[in-house]
């Protein structure tokens, strides 16, 4: 289905009251897009932090109470409620709203098992013949430490369901697999989520990012980004949440485009239309770039944090209009828009993490760095009217410019700026000495 050019709304038309869901670092960009649009007129956010704060009207309700989310929506006429979050989705937020005829754009319950749901997800892709890693998948722990007889290594062993990223070890040996069986299967470390556990191929490559909006039947232009997980230079230390990222990858051509849209984002939105499980929201397949082509990692069901914070700033389109299109099954009627601008951003984090860390640091230097740099808030709070660091992931700090030196340039420069106790951050985001994640 091709886009049409025209979009149904004048500008301002919508004129929306808008709830946004979560508290991260990918929230805050949402609202800082959302807040340029001429059809939102008022943005409330749950529950948000300090930086929301500045642009909106933070709300104290967590982001999987559904009960007094909904009820503080009919309470407020919200027009338009956008999901930031996984867990939401995977409980059945959007359900749940669309039972209450309350417009949210997002995926189902049922949908959003392409990411709730490893498992589902790989069969998915294997009925539908979308290019990912060889797998097996297991419920029986006897079963599945006799299956790493006969494995090539290393080997990844996954957990099913969502783990807040602790769900997916590497194993470069049998011993090291045999431990993450036991951990996730037996010792049950990671609750429900490790009960299932899928077993499969290490893939190697280069590694990205990307993001199509989604509204049942048609999807947008691609965008796409790369992350460094690995805490530490030269990628190294434990797996984190994200230390930084940029856009667009540096390999990414319209032959790695028309590749991904055809093998991969294609097949996957019409595969789950036909099975009568529409998808509707933010489809982010984070894919391998190997030898054989671009292969599926895992599928997510909403945009990434850190990628959100860098590919934001390049949308040239209305991110309101964009989310009712999704909403209502309309996205053809909307332009989408990427600009060719570079974005790289840098997670500020408290020292320690993702192990133990200390909180409540006074945070200084964000006026200074906001001159040059976009500041995305994620682990903050308000202490009176000092801005405190509150989680492990604190700050992004995001560069722009023409060259991705040059938004390099402009991070770390920004950065300098910026104070508290403890701040850690990697040096060598997108320096290109090593870009992997």
């Amino acid at each position: 289905m091709g886009i049409d050019n025209t979009s149904p709304y004048k500008q301002g038309d919508l004129n929306l009251d808008v709830l946004l869901i979560g508290n991260g670092g990918r929230e805050h960009a949402i609202a800082w897009k959302l807040k340029q649009s001429p059809n939102v007129k008022n943005l409330f956010i749950a529950p948000g932090n300090a930086g929301t704060s500045q642009i909106s009207q933070n709300v104290t309700i967590d982001s999987t109470d559904l009960h007094n989310l909904i009820k503080f929506c009919g309470d407020t006429d919200i027009d338009l409620t956008v999901v930031g979050p996984e867990e939401p989705l995977s409980i059945g937020i959007v359900d749940k709203f669309t039972d209450k005829k309350l417009m949210i754009a997002g995926p189902t319950k049922s949908a959003a098992q392409l990411e709730s749901s490893k498992a589902f997800a790989k069969e998915f892709m294997k009925r539908h013949q979308i290019p990912c890693a060889e797998s097996m998948t297991f419920d029986n722990y006897l079963e599945a430490s006799n299956f790493l007889d006969h494995v090539q290594l290393p080997i990844v062993i996954k957990a099913d369901g969502l783990a807040a990223g602790k769900g997916v070890v590497v194993a470069n040996s049998k011993t090291d697999a045999s431990k993450a069986l036991d951990t996730f299967m037996n010792q049950r470390t990671l609750g429900n989520a490790g009960q299932t556990i899928v077993i499969e191929e290490f893939l190697d490559g280069k590694e990205v990012s990307v993001f199509s909006f989604v509204d049942g039947e048609y999807h947008s232009p691609l965008v796409s980004a790369c992350d460094y997980k690995r805490a530490y230079d030269g990628n190294v230390g434990p797996n984190t949440g994200g230390m930084g990222c940029y856009s667009p990858a540096e390999f990414w051509s319209e032959q790695v485009d028309e590749q991904i849209e055809n093998e991969i984002f294609a097949p996957t939105v019409k595969g789950m239309a036909k099975e009568n499980n529409p998808y509707k929201g933010v489809l982010y397949g984070g894919l391998m770039m190997t030898k054989q082509g671009p292969k599926v990692l895992e599928f997510n069901a909403r945009l990434g944090d850190p990628e959100t914070q860098v590919i934001l700033p390049r949308l040239k389109s209305d991110l309101a209009e964009i989310m009712v299109g999704i909403a209502e099954g309309r996205l053809n009627k909307t332009r989408i828009q990427w600009s060719d601008q570079h974005c790289v951003g840098v997670v500020l984090t408290s020292n320690g993490y993702p192990e133990s860390y200390e909180t409540g640091f006074r945070i200084g230097g964000l006026k200074e760095a906001g001159q040059t740099a976009l500041i995305f808030h994620a682990g903050t709070s308000l202490d009176n009217d000092s801005i405190v660091t509150s989680g492990g992931r604190v700050l992004t700090v995001v560069g722009q410019g023409k060259s991705i030196s040059r938004a390099r340039e402009i991070a770390y420069e920004a950065i300098n700026h910026i104070r508290f106790a403890g701040a850690f951050y990697r040096k060598d985001i997108a320096s290109f000495d090593n870009v992997s994640n």
